[in-house]
């Protein structure tokens, strides 16, 4: 009949209307994408443990560079006063030729965000004995004798921060987060001048996070686009 024709017809229109508002949905949500992308983004990685990567993504012109030394990758990033972000647990995952690169730049006043400091002769104890390091951000700085008489000469600030909490201002950070509450060193010289908080009857220190200027890890691979792989335990604080 008529009717059921025109039914038809007009199920067949929204149908037709419903796939065409998806493509265009579809279509909007791509171009976003790609005008995400075109923003500036940058990484700098052990590759294969043989070459420095750093890839640059800027105003939508990729320039993927592999550099053969650590001193070339640095050599247009480091500048004195910089904040840096450097991986590594103990002696596990340092970025040792990245540091030694950076120690050879000569670039001094640098703060270090870090979950230690090395140990004399390595690590981030090698930028201590060259004076480099003004701060060191730090979760734990034993092992270290030069650390230990830099610091009680009044020659080196330290900041001391328990090592989740290091890891969360670090991640949070990275994530555009300016600061967050945390029960962790309520009650110790860790929340002296802080913001003191009471949630749920419990009380909560005001941390503010972390952002370096530069960050230097090592992973065991590494791709143009700034993806890593990180070998086993030599992972730890390396993505933070």
């Amino acid at each position: 009949t008529q009717q059921e024709n025109s039914a038809i017809h007009f199920e067949w229109l929204l149908f037709c209307h419903l796939i065409a508002t998806t493509a265009l949905a579809a279509t909007l949500f791509f171009i976003h994408s790609m005008l995400m992308f075109k923003g500036l983004c940058a990484a700098i990685s052990m590759c294969d443990s043989h070459h420095l990567c750093k890839t640059f993504v800027y105003k939508g012109k990729r320039m993927n560079k592999l550099y053969p030394d650590a001193a070339s990758a640095l050599a247009d990033v480091i500048q004195d006063g910089q904040t840096l972000a450097v991986g590594g647990f103990g002696l596990c995952g340092i970025p040792e030729a990245l540091i030694a690169a950076l120690r050879d730049t000569g670039k001094k006043d640098l703060t270090c965000i870090s979950n230690n400091a090395g140990v004399d002769g390595f690590g981030l104890g090698v930028l201590l004995e060259t004076r480099q390091v003004k701060k060191m951000i730090s979760s734990y700085v034993g092992e270290n004798k030069e650390f230990e008489r830099q610091y009680l000469s009044g020659e080196l600030e330290v900041e001391l921060t328990p090592q989740g909490t290091l890891a969360e201002k670090l991640r949070s950070g990275g994530a555009g987060i300016p600061a967050f509450y945390t029960r962790t060193g309520v009650g110790t010289q860790i929340a002296d001048g802080k913001e003191v908080k009471v949630f749920g009857g419990q009380e909560y220190i005001l941390e503010e996070t972390l952002v370096a200027d530069v960050a230097l890890v090592k992973a065991q691979k590494a791709d143009k686009a700034g993806n890593l792989v990180f070998n086993k335990t030599a992972r730890n604080f390396n993505p933070e």
